[in-house]
């Protein structure tokens, strides 16, 4: 073999050989493509009820510190309305739902999103409470026929179904009249409506003032918020999702040992007095663990919100939860 063809068969063994290791460094023949990590993260900051995790990570800066050691900036989103929170999810425009209903994150996956839950945010089924000035309203079946108002398709309508049950009743046996929770309080108090379903400062203030409680949320509702990210994100960024989770841990750290300064910067961040905030945290739990009693809580409201007409069809609810 000549000098010639010697160095043609180089290049060709050297042009296989750079083919071959091409095709090994990505799955089935196609390279890997190296995700970007992302410049900044905007995260969703809801403070009412009482969401007191939130309000003390945003006075003690907990999430700008934590990302900033992965060079990743941090940027808040005040969005209250659950449908407008993962909408900003599904867009793109948020990378985490801090504090979200589960009903919104049902129907948000019923309507195609790509949307997983990291974690639990709280549970109050004591803090969400049907109210009337009629002290003779006891029982659900003395309901039946009465003007309800309160928001539709929340934790708080939910309530209102399950205790219905109770006595046999349903959704049709009651006129509920959808409007948020201002709304429903004035109603309740200049006489339109006979109940009104209300939540945090607003249902503390109609109860210091007598207002009759015809029944709360225990034992009825869990009253289950989450937080979330998009399952792409999470597939993507899972680095960046541990990271908002240690946060998650490490403000619920500070809050068991440090529960005064908590109270403290919430009173600030609310503008309410130290009775209204001890009275009203202690109906909170802020554990974040994922428990098979919260996923079964989640597939309840699965059940309200379809037998309802508010959700067309069933998710599979425990692949909303992450892995």
């Amino acid at each position: 073999m000549n000098h010639r063809a010697k160095k043609v068969l180089a290049l060709v063994g050297t042009l296989v050989l750079s083919l071959t290791l091409a095709a090994c460094s990505g799955k089935g023949g196609t390279a890997k493509k190296e995700t970007k990590k992302p410049e900044k993260v905007s995260i969703t900051y809801v403070q009412a009820p009482l969401n007191v995790p939130s309000i003390v990570e945003k006075a003690n800066t907990s999430f700008e510190k934590k990302f900033k050691e992965k060079g990743v900036e941090v940027t808040y989103s005040t969005i209250t309305s659950g449908a407008d929170q993962t909408a900003a999810l599904a867009s793109g425009d948020i990378q985490f739902l801090n504090c979200v209903g589960g009903s919104s994150v049902l129907l948000s996956a019923a309507n195609g999103a790509d949307i997983k839950i990291i974690s639990l945010y709280s549970q109050a089924p004591k803090a969400f409470k049907l109210f009337s000035k009629d002290a003779g309203l006891k029982s659900a079946a003395d309901l039946k026929g009465k003007t309800i108002a309160g928001p539709k398709g929340t934790i708080l309508h939910e309530l209102l179904a399950s205790y219905l049950q109770k006595a046999g009743l349903s959704m049709a046996d009651v006129k509920f009249v959808s409007m948020g929770l201002p709304a429903a309080r004035s109603a309740l108090e200049n006489g339109s409506v006979d109940c009104a379903l209300l939540a945090g400062p607003l249902a503390y203030q109609e109860e210091k003032k007598g207002m009759h409680v015809v029944t709360t949320g225990d034992g009825l509702v869990s009253g289950l918020t989450v937080t979330a990210t998009s399952g792409k994100f999470y597939k993507e960024h899972k680095d960046l999702v541990d990271t908002f989770l240690s946060v998650q841990k490490e403000t619920l750290e500070y809050m068991a040992k440090n529960k005064d300064q908590a109270l403290a910067l919430t009173m600030k961040a609310t503008e309410l007095d130290k009775q209204a905030v001890e009275s009203m945290y202690g109906l909170y739990d802020f554990s974040m663990d994922i428990t098979p009693q919260a996923i079964e809580s989640l597939k309840k409201t699965q059940d309200f919100l379809v037998a309802s007409k508010l959700m067309e069809k069933k998710v599979d609810v425990d692949s909303l939860f992450v892995k």
